[in-house]
């Protein structure tokens, strides 16, 4: 696969760092974490439902707080995006999808080889 080398992009996502991103999983923490995001919350956590993980993350986050809802951007991706973003629009929770628009205009694929990827932007 060719990849799209945008030089803004790290301008860009970190932009974006203040933000609480909702990802899928630990892998995607951890690869968040590595750009330099420090709220971070993995939807899929054992044994909770995905609505009460949702209310969890939800009381978390006060009233400023900016939400991004970074699924990967495969079709299950996808699919996990709308119903979570349904989800948190019932909690009152404010989302942004703006970054996740971003990362699809530059090919990101999947979340949890983010920071690989701008590594790789880096090396450019």
């Amino acid at each position: 696969i060719q990849m799209k080398f945008n030089p803004k992009l790290k301008k860009d996502v970190e932009y974006y760092i203040e933000y609480v991103m909702i990802v899928e999983g630990q892998k995607d923490v951890i690869a968040l974490n590595n750009l330099g995001f420090e709220r971070v919350y993995a939807i899929h956590q054992t044994s909770v439902p995905l609505k009460e993980r949702v209310v969890q993350i939800a009381t978390q986050l006060n009233r400023k707080d900016k939400v991004c809802i970074l699924t990967d951007f495969d079709k299950k991706g996808k699919k996990l995006y709308l119903m979570l973003k349904e989800m948190f629009q019932e909690q009152g929770v404010r989302l942004d999808s703006t970054l996740r628009g971003i990362l699809i205009k530059a090919q990101v694929s999947h979340v949890e080889g983010i920071d690989t990827f701008m590594a790789k932007i880096d090396k450019t």
